[in-house]
Formats: C-alpha cells, sequence, structure tokens
C-alpha cells in the first residue's frame, strides 16, 4: 500500500515543494520558452508535440503519441467535425508518469494549438520568438495555454525532486484542436484514458470554473448573381447580402441572450451570447457583381440549450432573410465546434482538494467565474461523468498581439497544483514498491 505523505496542510512538504519550485523557475521560464516557439497553429503540431514526448520520455513517463486519425469518433458526443485540416496531421500525446496503483487517479490536461499570430506588424516582437521582461513572457500561445502545460509539468517534476511519485496513475495529456473541435480532448478518452478527476490549467486568474458556453460553428454560403460592372442593375450582390445576412445572425444571438436572463449563472451578464464573424471571403473579380461570399461565423450556447436547437434557428434566420429579399436560399455547413455547454456542479471532493491547495498558497478562499467561451472540460465532465475542473494562473490579451502571462502566478499555480496532486492522488517515496 503507498504510504500517503501529508497533504496540502502538511508544512514540511509544502515549504520542500516552495523551494524546489522557487528554485526551478528559470529553467521552468526558459522550457516555456521553448514550448512557444513552436508556432503549432491548426495543422502544424507535429513538431511541437514530438519536443513534448521527448520532454516526457527523458523524465521516465510512458508515451503514447498518435495521431487523430487513428481514433474513431464520428458521431459519438462531443464530436466535432473537423473541418478544413487533415486528421493525419493533428498529434496528440498521453504520458504516464510512474505511480503508486492505490491513490486516487488524475488527468492533467493542456492544449497546445494556438490560434494564428495575425498581422505582424501588430507585434511588437516576432509572436513566436516569447519575450521575457518585467515578470511577464509575451508571445502567442504563452497564455493560451502553454503556460499551464508548463505548471503541470514542473508540479509533477517537483514532486519527483522531493523524492515522490503520486499514489495513483495520472496521465499527462498534450491535445491539439482545443481552439477548432476539441477532438483532440475526446479523443484521449475514447483510447481509454480516464480518472477519478480531470484538470486543466488554462489561464483563470487563479478561479475555477463553474460554468462555460458551448459553442457552434457555421460557414453561410451566400448565393448572388453575377454581372459586368457596367450592368451592375443586373446582378445581384452576394456580399452585399452578407452585410444584411448579419444582421438576420444578430437577431438569433439577440434570442438567446433573452433567454440567458433567467440564467443562474449569466443572468447577471450583459449579452453574454456573442456572434463573431470571424471570416468574410467573396467575390472573383474586382469588375463584377460577386455572385457569392461565405461568412464564416461562431455563436455561443448557453448551458442547458439543445445544440439542435440553436443550428435550426441559425438555418431558418438566413433563409428567411433571403426568402424576404427574393435571393437564393444560402447554403449553411457546420465547420468545427459543435459543442454543449458545460456547469462543473459544486461539492465533488477533486474540487474540494483543489480549493484547499489554492488557500494554501494563495492565502484566500477559492472563487468561482462563469466562462464566456468554451474549454475542453465539457468532454470529461459531460460525457465521461468525472469532476472537471479549470484553472490557472494569471495572465492576459490571450488571441491577440499583446498575450502575455505572469510568471510568478505560474509559478504560485504550479505549487498549488503540485499540492492538489499531493492530496487527490496521495503520494509514493519514489523507488517504494506500489
Amino acid at each position: 500500500m503507498p504510504r500517503p505523505t501529508p497533504g496540502p496542510d502538511g508544512a514540511a512538504l509544502r515549504t520542500r515543494l516552495q523551494a524546489i519550485i522557487r528554485d526551478a523557475a528559470p529553467r521552468q521560464i526558459e522550457w516555456l520558452r521553448q514550448l512557444a516557439r513552436f508556432a503549432s497553429t491548426r495543422g502544424r503540431d507535429e513538431a511541437c508535440q514530438r519536443w513534448l514526448a521527448e520532454e516526457f520520455a527523458r523524465r521516465g513517463w510512458a508515451i503514447d503519441r498518435y495521431r487523430l486519425a487513428e481514433v474513431p469518433m464520428a458521431g459519438l458526443p462531443g464530436h466535432s467535425p473537423t473541418v478544413g485540416a487533415d486528421e493525419d496531421r493533428l498529434w496528440q500525446v498521453v504520458a504516464t508518469p510512474p505511480a503508486g496503483a492505490e491513490g486516487r487517479s488524475l488527468i492533467l490536461q493542456g492544449h497546445i494549438d494556438v490560434v494564428p499570430a495575425g498581422p505582424l506588424d501588430q507585434w511588437e516582437h516576432d509572436p513566436f520568438e516569447p519575450r521575457v521582461a518585467d515578470g511577464f513572457i509575451t508571445g502567442r500561445g504563452v497564455n493560451d495555454m502553454k503556460v499551464g502545460v508548463a505548471a503541470m509539468v514542473f508540479a509533477l517534476d517537483a514532486l519527483a525532486e522531493a523524492g515522490f511519485v503520486p499514489g495513483g496513475r495520472v496521465h499527462v495529456e498534450t491535445v491539439s484542436e482545443e481552439e477548432c473541435t476539441g477532438n483532440g480532448a475526446l479523443s484521449t478518452l475514447v483510447r481509454g484514458y480516464k480518472a477519478d478527476a480531470c484538470l486543466i490549467p488554462e489561464v483563470t486568474d487563479n478561479r475555477i470554473v463553474r460554468a462555460q458556453l458551448g459553442s457552434v460553428w457555421f460557414r453561410v454560403r451566400i448565393k448572388g448573381r453575377a454581372a459586368h460592372v457596367l450592368e451592375t442593375q443586373k446582378g445581384e450582390s452576394a456580399i452585399l447580402a452578407a452585410y444584411r445576412m448579419i444582421g438576420a445572425l444578430e437577431a438569433v444571438a439577440a434570442h438567446y441572450n433573452g433567454i440567458a436572463h433567467a440564467s443562474p449563472w449569466y443572468g447577471d451578464i450583459e449579452r453574454p451570447i456573442k456572434l463573431s464573424v470571424g471570416k468574410i471571403a467573396g467575390g472573383d473579380w474586382i469588375g463584377m457583381v460577386p455572385s457569392w461570399c461565405d461568412l464564416d461565423c461562431r455563436m455561443g450556447v448557453l448551458p442547458g440549450t439543445d445544440l439542435a436547437d440553436v443550428r435550426g434557428r441559425i438555418v431558418a434566420a438566413v433563409e428567411a432573410d433571403a426568402a424576404a429579399h427574393g435571393s437564393a436560399a444560402p447554403g449553411v455547413e457546420w465547420i468545427g465546434f459543435q459543442a454543449e455547454g458545460y456547469v462543473l456542479e459544486e461539492g465533488s471532493e477533486a474540487e474540494a482538494a483543489l480549493a484547499r491547495a489554492h488557500r494554501t498558497v494563495l492565502g484566500h478562499e477559492l472563487e468561482p467565474m462563469v466562462l464566456q467561451a468554451t474549454s475542453d472540460i465539457r468532454q470529461y465532465g459531460l460525457y465521461y461523468n468525472m469532476p472537471a475542473l479549470c484553472y490557472g494562473s494569471c495572465g492576459s490579451g490571450s488571441h491577440t498581439s499583446g498575450e502575455r502571462t505572469d510568471l510568478a502566478s505560474m509559478s504560485e499555480t504550479t505549487l498549488v497544483l503540485a499540492l492538489f496532486v499531493a492530496e487527490w492522488c496521495g503520494l509514493v517515496a519514489r523507488g517504494e514498491p506500489a
């Protein structure tokens, strides 16, 4: 039987881990810088995941590195269509450190896919050459969420340096597709990696996510009628129709914002359901009336809302708008996230253990937050019935050219995670039989 060591209230353990993490801070910062140098945008994650697998193997962890295409998921709850990406180029890694056999098991998960950098002239430096200054590191992906990966890895490193391994099985997962579908997280579960709890250290300013929105991604394919620029009256501009169509989609968002007033989680937030028109493409030639225009959109989804209802209202809105103006009915395609909202029920032992670790390190009670976006926790909580905790350090500017993360907070959060693992899983002395 593993002999659990003192949990977060064990002063000796806490003091030892704090010293280890403090001394390791320069190495952790450099490790994060190296991780963030990988431009792991969608479909370009192989080099990053190979580096991580090598890092984990060097620690003596068992490695499972695989392509998303290797895991059949179509039709499963939580699956979204992977449109615009080759699943043979989407890599996932699950690493399993040495552990005892009697403690509770845990998944520590972080995503390594990042959104595009956008116009480089809006950055003060190369977004994939992170800079450290004034207690922050800046660059694409440092905050969302490679800092979380660094925290969970160095938390386990600290426990190992202190002479311990977790008393129960821990799976360390680095996944892709969090920004588009969530299929990376789902693939780990389908592949058989399950546990008594899951923790994803997204940046939350050291709060725990109580509720998060779902998300529906879709493409509206608007049809116009081409004409020479000399006879524009004979044509119908699909691009101009797109501006009108956006208003019809905003009305769908307004409908759900009306419902949100009654939500126990989102009722106090003004317009929590956002429509984002993230990309517009249309037309073939400046000197002709454009006969097509595509709108790539995202709409938030309240917890408990049926995705079929959201999709149905979107289709009805665009078809009604086209009919009212005598236009051809647009096509609607579902091109990514078809994600339900998620609520973490209060009272789990995992949350209580995290709250104690948080209080021990930060000196105040763990506070909840609601997320006006989606994260991977829904895959574990909604479909695989495990407490799915989202909790991480402080930072700002995700998805912008000002993305940065707080390095002191990374160290504090690393200690919180180490103490959480110590209590949740228990600890066994390294080299001791499990």
